[in-house]
């Protein structure tokens, strides 16, 4: 691995889309970072694909191999989901040259960062304005099979304290990318940064 580009942000703030767009990017060359996660698999999603999906057992089983670097629980209202990233030889096995794309949370990219060191991680902050994000997630959940609006509004309050300005001063997160208006911008932003660490 050379650099392993991190998305950050807080929910609905285009991260997944922006994930997608910038993988599909060829000239980009970036290979996914997996996560793993005890929640259930949801429709459309895939094994290795989104997410390693497993149970409470099999985190605690890689948890006790010393492999898994960072975790975090939500207790959602379908009960205690974990996310959490694995030292599975994946990003070792790559070739030295390749840079890596991740996606999570602020603590989830600190404690990676600390993993890997700050010269390799490099944070991709998403901004959007929280009015935006609130229509954007109300969108995603009117979507035929989500509906989860209890879970929505959780995760939007939670985020008020998990993006704090401290808290983003104290990961050292400088460099913003706004996505409040044309995707395409803020994509075009992105790439640019990306290519300016060759």
């Amino acid at each position: 691995m050379r650099h392993l580009f991190y998305l950050i942000g807080k929910s609905a703030s285009g991260k997944d889309t922006i994930y997608e767009e910038l993988l599909k990017n060829s000239s980009l060359g970036l290979v996914s970072l997996v996560p793993y996660t005890t929640r259930p698999i949801r429709e459309g999603e895939m094994e290795g694909n989104e997410y390693h999906f497993t149970d409470r057992d099999g985190f605690q089983k890689l948890q006790r191999s010393g492999k898994v670097i960072e975790a975090r629980t939500y207790d959602t209202i379908f009960g205690p989901w974990t996310y959490f990233t694995v030292d599975d030889g994946t990003l070792a096995d790559e070739e030295a040259g390749s840079d890596i794309l991740g996606i999570g949370t602020l603590e989830s990219y600190r404690q990676i960062r600390d993993h890997y060191g700050k010269e390799r991680v490099i944070p991709l902050y998403i901004e959007v304005d929280d009015g935006i994000r609130l229509q954007r997630a109300l969108r995603r959940e009117r979507k035929p099979g989500n509906h989860r609006y209890e879970e929505m509004c959780r995760r939007f309050l939670a985020d008020q304290k998990d993006f704090s300005e401290e808290k983003l001063s104290e990961a050292g997160i400088r460099k913003r990318f706004c996505n409040d208006g044309e995707l395409e911008d803020c994509l075009s932003e992105i790439e640019g940064y990306i290519r300016s660490f060759a």
